[in-house]
């Protein structure tokens, strides 16, 4: 195919994109005023787009990708399970791959959890836990129908999801269709209405549980958190302890506490699973986003003993979990997840990315005093660099300027892929990435904030 071609059928795909697509989480009047950015290959770290214009994943297509495009190994397993089959229903049959992933999920897994139920993304993995600790309590004869979740929370964009969210620009439209919960603060301590000098803040938002639970004895069925980090929120990080107090204060009042690993999961914070970082055991964890690599969709539920036999009984008690998809523990995705963590085994994957957590911090370090950064947020590979017009007073930027927006698109324009959630701009790279790539990273990132803070002056 000649350039001249390829030109061609560029404009025509964009044609297309303008007149048929809809994109998730896209103002589409601003989307249909621009050229698209059509990506057509991967290698490495990189995306390259129709035109052979080379970008660098900086956000792992939207924190799924682990070891990279075009893995010699993830390609091979997949291509030899086509070779068996693509799909099978999960209903009342099984197949090899599922049962070795389940195997080898519950062996990783923290705590005791000792069952795996797949899907197909985080939402699902959400969904479903929430009607696992709902049917847990029903079926022991106990109706519990609250569940207890952080401000700022977000847990995916399905109903049961968006109930136990607290994003306001994501959520608010839907608030009239939605379950009642229990909101606790947010560990946004950046933005800590009591002040980050007063003594014991950095946990109160933790110890608010206490209060809750006593408030609503007996009626709660769970407490949902995303672990150290919460992600579409902003990364927002959590002070040391504050997962571990939220586990300690449910074990007293008996409420089961699933965590929500779709983000923090695979290694972003540097530990396979976030929890592990405060030695917390959940009673549920979703699993979504890096679990096939970045490859394929996929998401798994973990459950322990305790909550699995609450199910058992005969078909005439109705005690069943009525929830299945279709593409249930799709073989192709469950032979992509197995790949996935045979090459964090075999490439030393989560002890590699110590060194370069620690590079990354250290590039990070320069934006610390930038007059315009109010502050930088790090757990692991997770990065959020939350951008504001006055960094003495943390004024923000009036929404209509997408400052976060026109930052990432400079970036773009330099060869570098990144998001912004708000005016907070999102550094999660591969796990794979280079030191050389992490240094690029960063320093587009800073000279795309200075060249657009400039210009407005």
């Amino acid at each position: 195919m000649t350039g001249s071609q390829r030109s061609g059928d560029a404009r025509e795909l964009a044609e297309w994109d303008h007149r048929h697509v809809w994109h998730p989480f896209t103002p589409m009047q601003g989307w249909l005023e621009e050229e698209p950015l059509l990506i057509e290959r991967g290698e490495g770290c990189f995306l390259i787009d129709v035109h052979g214009n080379r970008y660098l994943d900086g956000v792992s297509s939207l924190w799924v990708t682990v070891h990279g495009h075009r893995h010699p190994k993830m390609d091979a397993a997949i291509r030899a399970q086509l070779d068996r089959i693509a799909h099978t229903t999960f209903l009342g049959l099984s197949h090899p791959g599922a049962a070795e992933l389940a195997r080898r999920l519950i062996e990783m897994a923290p705590g005791e959890l000792s069952r795996v139920f797949f899907s197909e993304n985080g939402a699902a993995a959400v969904e479903v836990a929430l009607k696992m600790a709902y049917g847990y309590w029903r079926n022991l004869g106990q109706e519990r129908p609250r569940f207890v979740r952080l401000e700022n929370a977000y847990h995916g964009d399905t109903i049961g999801a968006v109930s136990v969210g607290g994003i306001e620009r994501f959520h608010e439209t839907f608030r009239p269709l939605l379950f009642a919960t229990e909101p606790l603060p947010s560990p946004y301590c950046y933005r800590c209405p009591l002040g980050k000098e007063m003594p014991g803040c950095d946990l109160a938002c933790a110890d608010a549980l206490e209060e809750v639970l006593t408030r609503n004895e007996g009626a709660v069925a769970a407490i949902i958190v995303e672990p150290l980090v919460q992600g579409a929120a902003g990364i927002l990080t959590s002070p040391d302890g504050h997962l571990k107090r939220l586990e300690q204060i449910a074990r007293r009042h008996d409420v089961l506490l699933i965590v929500d690993e779709v983000a923090t999961g695979f290694g972003r914070t540097g530990k396979m699973w976030a929890c592990e970082h405060e030695g917390v055991e959940p009673d549920l964890l979703c699993a979504a986003k890096g679990i096939t690599g970045g490859y394929l969709p996929l998401s798994a539920t973990l459950a322990t003993e305790r909550i699995f036999e609450a199910f058992l009984a005969a078909p005439e008690e109705h005690k069943t979990l009525y929830h299945g998809h279709s593409y249930s523990a799709n073989p192709l995705c469950c032979a992509a997840a197995l790949a996935n963590l045979d090459i964090f085994e075999d490439e030393d994957t989560l002890e590699g990315m110590q060194g370069k957590i620690v590079l990354l911090s250290q590039e990070l370090a320069a934006l610390q005093d930038h007059p315009h950064v109010g502050e930088v947020r790090q757990r692991g590979f997770m990065v959020g660099i939350e951008i504001v017009r006055d960094r003495d007073s943390q004024s923000s930027f009036d929404f209509s300027e997408q400052m976060g927006v026109e930052v990432v698109k400079e970036a773009r324009r330099r060869g570098v892929i990144v998001r912004p959630l708000g005016d907070v701009i999102v550094l999660m790279p591969p796990l794979a990435i280079s030191e050389a790539e992490i240094s690029t990273l960063v320093r587009v990132v800073a000279t795309s904030l200075d060249v657009v803070l400039a210009a407005r002056g």
